[in-house]
């Protein structure tokens, strides 16, 4: 049926400030929402406490509301706007369950307002875990032999008619939040009591477990006329125990057989049919048994999650904006896909590449955290990568993480095979280079697989991806059928060096002058069945390439790749805005990035979009096929965050103009040296400082200018490596850790500056066009210096 005539106004949820396991695919969620709903001639009222999202912008919604998401809040809105609709399902757990509080309370049926994108009835039974188990069992499949407790005193006697160990799951919870795995009982009381806690129903779900079991997900939509798709199957690389959030992921499903994977088919329709989700879309996890091929459904999510953001950058398939069509009455065959134009929503997309999604966590910020992955999400951000087979995928996903230590290597390895294997057996942000160390050692991939229980077909992977690297290590010259070997399996121009003990401008070099470089292949949602009209790129080092030419005049925005402390959803806004402003002003926008959960890396966003790792190698190779396919302008490298002012200087000194701030004028501002010295000749009053390249200069610095010292690296985000140092022993053992974690390279300059005690601290936020300056703000923090500008 068409839109609903009756529905005028719609109150959209967002989800608040990021947390872990709640970031930006929620304001991409609901970005989309906002767009869909104005386009279709509906009055859009926002309510969200996040100053940092785009969706916050007062050009997305016709009323925007930067207030607490609260009930009591909520009400006062409602009061005031009279929505006919409110839509909560894009706003994650947060306005979920704002939504099911306006319900209880009678508040949504004393202003007479609808509840769209799902009812409370569909809520209830994919966020109550009893209710959603009796529910699997009535649609035919099997869940978990499981016990509800709203006590301790329950959990205790759970536990002992279910044994040990045990898997907790508070009900009404986002990101596996105070979940986890019972081993005894002491585990099953610290675990539970924060479940209980956590959970706003003080409840929680204790089953038996599944630890080591295959993990899958399937993304569903439905519609009012009972049309469902499957947008989307995706694979955990880890085995069920590791929350699927800090999980390397794929899509599609690799290691299913076809009659397994219809067999979720059909579970997952016949879940979502039993559920009641009529007007958009949900995720259903599932667990198979690599022993014996048993299928236990764990979880649902009756809403729009992280990996509905996954899923639909993987596909190009817009689940938000979709759902956000279906929410208003549309069915899916009368929603068209924007990027064929000529099939409909309800054509299930086909992927002929695949798909990684590698988490990023922050552990070295926070020494002391158990860096176990667990059933309770502890990655702050992913990146995600396309590649013709998944040896290309897994690689580029690796370095998109653009953290040391990431990517497979083939070095120095202290450590044996046996010791490698042992410490595999713990889940941790590492375990896949532990994993490919222990294969390079020498360990076998049944060793490894009664391990870590990572499915031998990905551990056979990667013993190819050795093999490749012995390959090239032993080649003679490097020519070009050398290159293209490695490049088909996602080798890097610094991997090839590493193996060849060359460096990474030389390998560079040889691979243009034998003219080995990628083609770009398009993200068509029907694996070329139909011709994509939106450009939407990965590299492949394949033979043809589908970046179309182009006569306008061109801009490349460079992202700021994945989410990590210090580096978050602020700077997709920036490149959203910078997108939205030249696109505006005239200029062809070229977007470069990887993060899956962004604004930035919808298809729409630019007019181009190049879904690439942000290292220099990959960004100059875009820079060369858009090159080659019309004129560009310029580079923007200021609005992503460090990640493109680190490649701001090779990006021009491969000839390409940096519009806005030149890389000089970037070193003269991140460089501390080159700004103290500018200080000095302001005449503007420092404190006592000295720059150092080593940890005895630093020590000299710091004794002549007196202890406290704040202790400051160039060339970094978020304060990461800045410290207040008391005395000389301390300063020594800064550089040892700062080392360990690759903060500051050899002889890159370090700051060391008297540090001020009660002092205030000020921002000021500038924009100047070398005439005029222009004051955005003047901000004071309520903390004294001393705590970071983002912590205050």
């Amino acid at each position: 049926m068409p839109k609903r005539d009756e529905i005028h106004s719609v109150l959209v949820i967002g989800s608040g400030p990021i947390v872990i396991g709640q970031a930006c695919e929620f304001d991409y969620s609901g970005t989309q929402a906002c767009r869909v709903l104005r386009e279709e001639g509906v009055r859009v009222i926002l309510v969200n406490s996040n100053p940092a999202t785009i969706m916050t912008d007062p050009d997305f919604a016709d009323a925007t509301y930067i207030e607490p998401i609260t009930p009591a809040v909520i009400e006062t809105i409602i009061a005031k706007e009279k929505p006919d609709a409110i839509l909560p399902t894009l706003g994650g757990q947060t306005a979920l369950n704002a939504a099911m509080a306006l319900h209880e309370q009678g508040i949504l049926d004393k202003y007479g307002v609808e509840l769209i994108g799902a009812k409370v009835d569909a809520i209830r039974k994919g966020e109550d875990r009893q209710i959603f188990k009796e529910l699997v069992i009535e649609a035919g499949a099997e869940v978990a032999a499981s016990r509800i407790a709203h006590s301790m005193d329950d959990c205790l006697a759970a536990a002992a008619e279910l044994g040990y160990p045990l898997v907790v799951r508070p009900s009404f919870t986002m990101g596996g939040l105070g979940s986890g795995f019972a081993y005894d009982e002491e585990d099953l009381r610290r675990i539970a009591g924060a479940g209980l806690h956590d959970s706003p129903t003080h409840e929680v779900l204790l089953e038996e477990s599944i630890l080591g079991w295959k993990e899958y997900e399937l993304e569903l939509m439905r519609d009012t006329a009972d049309n469902t798709v499957v947008v989307c199957s995706i694979e955990n690389v880890d085995p069920v125990g590791v929350h699927t959030g800090d999980s390397i992921t794929v899509a599609p499903a690799l290691t299913l057989t076809d009659r397994e994977y219809q067999k979720l088919r059909d579970i997952g329709i016949d879940i979502i049919r039993a559920v009641g989700v009529d007007t958009g879309g949900c995720n259903i996890q599932f667990a198979v048994d690599p022993a014996n091929g048993r299928i236990i459904v764990i979880e649902m999510n009756p809403r729009v999650s992280r990996s509905s953001a996954l899923a639909s950058k993987a596909t190009g398939f817009p689940i938000a904006k979709i759902a956000a069509k279906l929410a208003i009455g549309y069915r899916l065959d009368e929603i068209p896909n924007d990027i064929t134009k000529v099939t409909p929503a309800s054509f299930e997309p086909t992927l002929d590449y695949v798909v990684v999604k590698v988490p990023r966590f922050n552990f070295e910020k926070f020494p002391a955290a158990d860096t176990t992955l667990t059933t309770t999400m502890k990655s702050v951000g992913e990146a995600m990568a396309i590649g013709r087979n998944f040896t290309t995928a897994l690689q580029k996903s690796l370095r998109s993480l653009e953290k040391r230590g990431s990517s497979f290597h083939w070095g120095d390895e202290a450590r044996s095979a046996a010791e490698l294997v042992a410490e595999s057996r713990r889940p941790t942000d590492g375990r896949i280079v532990l994993v490919q160390q222990a294969l390079r050692k020498g360990a076998t991939a049944e060793e490894l697989f009664e391990a870590t229980k990572i499915d031998p077909w990905f551990l056979d992977q990667i013993v190819l991806i050795n093999e490749v690297a012995e390959f090239v290590r032993t080649a003679g010259e490097l020519d070009a059928e050398t290159l293209r070997i490695a490049k088909d399996h996602g080798f890097s121009d610094a991997q090839i060096a590493q193996l060849r003990d060359e460096t990474e401008a030389d390998v560079r070099g040889v691979r243009h002058a034998l003219d080995v470089r990628p083609v770009y292949k398009t993200v068509d949602t029907c694996a070329g069945e139909f011709p994509a009209l939106t450009p939407y790129h990965y590299s492949s080092y394949d033979h043809e390439t589908e970046v179309e030419p182009s006569e306008r005049t061109k801009v490349v925005i460079i992202g700021s790749g994945p989410n990590r402390i210090g580096q978050g959803v602020e700077f997709d806004y920036s490149c959203v805005h910078a997108s939205f402003a030249l696109s505006a002003a005239g200029y062809e926008t070229v977007m470069v990035n990887c993060n899956p959960e962004t604004v930035s890396t919808d298809y729409d966003t630019s007019d181009r979009l190049y879904f690439e790792p942000l290292t220099l190698e990959d960004v100059l190779e875009v820079l060369h096929a858009e090159s080659r396919s019309g004129t560009i302008l310029g580079v923007i490298c200021q609005l992503g965050g460090q990640t493109p002012l680190g490649l701001a200087k090779g990006i021009e000194d491969a000839g390409y103009t940096i519009l806005g701030t030149s890389p000089a004028a970037i070193d003269l501002a991140e460089e501390r040296g080159l700004f103290s010295g500018i200080l000095d000749d302001a005449g503007l009053v420092a404190p006592r400082h000295g720059t150092a390249t080593d940890v005895d200069g630093a020590v000299a610095v710091a004794e002549d200018i007196g202890y406290p010292v704040l202790v400051r690296p160039s060339f970094v985000l978020g304060g990461r490596g800045m410290e207040i140092v008391y005395d000389t022993a301390s300063l020594r053992d800064y550089f040892v850790r700062i080392a360990d974690q690759a903060i500051i390279g050899p002889g890159m300059p370090l700051l060391v500056d008297r540090f001020l005690d009660d002092a205030i601290e000020i921002d000021v936020d500038a924009l100047f066009d070398g005439e005029e300056l222009y004051i955005g703000g003047v901000m004071e923090h309520l903390e004294e210096a001393g705590i970071h500008s983002g912590d205050s």
